[in-house]
């Protein structure tokens, strides 16, 4: 890899830059394998390599620029690079810059990022500054009708289903949270989410309204009729591209299993709106659908950096932990953040132990994670997974009693506690109890067979989307998750 460039700056910031830049390349000799890397693919808008973009890596303090050049398959990479706050730009002629940042860079940390440069002939890029964004590119899909979902299709396995289809319903709850504020009616009117069907449906025939579309749409969706709400959720969209009404639409096909179409709306979301978190968890929760786990994680990451002070982000992540048996880089450093910027939330010191329970062995870290669990549980003493997690902990450390109590507490206050059964009966094991192991075994198996029969109802219920590409030579919308 050539060395990166500097960026020609005023005259007055040249001599710290290059002093900069010199203890950068240092840093490289001497040990390349301890600083971040950022990596990546510069791309068009239906997501095919640009070749020979200029890709800028600007970093906040200290001020300087490092340059590159995509390859012939549109990817860069920056080795070596000191950890801080940064914003990645590329630029190529004939298309719109593409930018991603600011975010935060943490020490070993490989962050990949894919930049979609927009053509300013299909972006409807605004022609002054007050002039709305257009939706110009035409969706290369169409919505043909719903089945069960007796046979879920995508990825799944015990572990990640269940954490795909919790995270569909929370990218949903996002945009239905939007979607409950007041929005202003044709007439000057509010028209708030409790607003029945016939008065919307009497607005929209006296004159068509995005914001009263996304309200039918909800309407619909809670009655149980997708089809319709989708309908009502892309007509919104197209009429009016705003953020929330692309994030709404995506969420609506997410929840009904159109995975191809939901990356497609997100992805143009996210390079209509490039500063929305909630764009990239979408898009990251359709990628750990499809089995693009490692894809998904970097979506959540940099979603966190995105908007630090979010909670949303730091709860994606915390599903993914749930399917990881280890904690990756820079998984540990989010959840400690999200401690730091809401130390009353309970679910910021749960995430956090359950991060510190998942890094390599050393006698800190069992101790602190004990320490952020006692104060989930201080903060919510109903909080049933803290005391799961708690009773694990104690287990691992032979604190038999502590465990055994733990456990006891999670069975109590835990709806569905069939991990804390199986738990339980391992302490038993261990303390030499085979009869109550036995018990606590039996109350597993029956508790499972209860929550699958649950799920399976669940699946019954969930109207999956059928949908057509109107291109049967359209491209792959979703890039490979591990270009390199």
């Amino acid at each position: 890899m050539s060395i990166p460039t500097i960026k020609t700056l005023p005259i007055v910031g040249l001599i710290f830059t290059l002093a900069t830049l010199a203890s950068v390349l240092r840093g490289q000799e001497a040990g390349k394998g301890s600083l971040p890397t950022v990596e990546g693919e510069v791309c068009d808008s239906q997501e095919r390599p640009i070749k020979g973009a200029v890709v800028s890596l600007d970093s906040a303090e200290p001020v300087h620029t490092l340059n590159s050049t995509a390859d012939s398959q549109g990817k860069f990479r920056f080795e070596a690079v000191p950890a801080g706050t940064y914003t990645l730009r590329a630029n190529q002629t004939g298309y719109l810059e593409g930018r991603d940042g600011p975010f935060v860079l943490h020490a070993e940390e490989v962050k990949s990022i894919l930049l979609l440069l927009a053509d300013p002939q299909k972006s409807g890029e605004a022609k002054n500054s007050s002039s709305a964004i257009e939706f110009a590119d035409e969706p290369a899909f169409a919505v043909a009708g719903v089945t069960d979902t007796t046979a879920l299709g995508g990825h799944g396995s015990a572990q990640v289903l269940p954490s795909s289809n919790a995270l569909a319903k929370e990218t949903a709850s996002l945009s239905r949270a939007a979607a409950s504020q007041p929005h202003a009616a044709a007439d000057g009117s509010v028209a708030t989410a409790m607003t029945s069907e016939a008065i919307l449906r009497a607005s929209l025939a006296r004159a068509d309204n995005a914001d009263l579309r996304v309200q039918l749409a909800e309407i619909e969706e809670a009655e149980g009729r997708p089809l319709e709400a989708v309908t009502d959720y892309q007509r919104a969209a197209e009429m009016q591209p705003t953020e929330p009404h692309l994030f709404a639409w995506g969420a609506e096909l997410l929840l009904h299993r159109a995975f191809e179409p939901a990356i497609e709306v997100f992805s143009k979301g996210r390079r209509l709106y490039p500063q929305s978190s909630r764009m990239l968890l979408g898009l990251g929760a359709v990628r750990f659908a499809r089995g693009s786990e490692e894809q998904a994680a970097q979506d959540f990451l940099q979603a966190c950096d995105m908007n630090p002070s979010d909670p949303a982000p730091y709860l994606f992540l915390g599903r993914l932990q749930a399917t990881e048996s280890s904690e990756p880089a820079g998984w540990t450093d989010r959840m400690k953040r999200f401690v730091s910027l809401h130390p009353n939330n309970p679910m910021s010191h749960y995430l956090y132990a359950v991060a510190l329970t998942k890094q390599e062995r050393n006698q800190q870290y069992p101790e602190l994670a004990e320490s952020e669990l006692k104060t989930a549980i201080q903060l919510d003493p109903r909080f049933g997974d803290a005391y799961l997690q708690l009773g694990i902990l104690r287990f691992e450390r032979e604190d038999f009693p502590g465990a055994v109590a733990s456990l006891q507490k999670a069975i109590e206050i835990t709806p569905v506690p069939d991990e804390a059964h199986y738990r339980l009966a391992q302490v038993y094991r261990r303390m030499g109890e085979t009869f109550k192991a036995g018990q606590e075994i039996e109350q597993f198996k029956k508790i499972s067979e209860q929550k699958n029969k649950q799920a399976e109802q669940e699946r019954h219920q969930i109207q999956q989307f059928v949908y057509t590409l109107r291109s049967p030579s359209a491209p792959t919308i979703e890039p490979n998750p591990n270009p390199h």
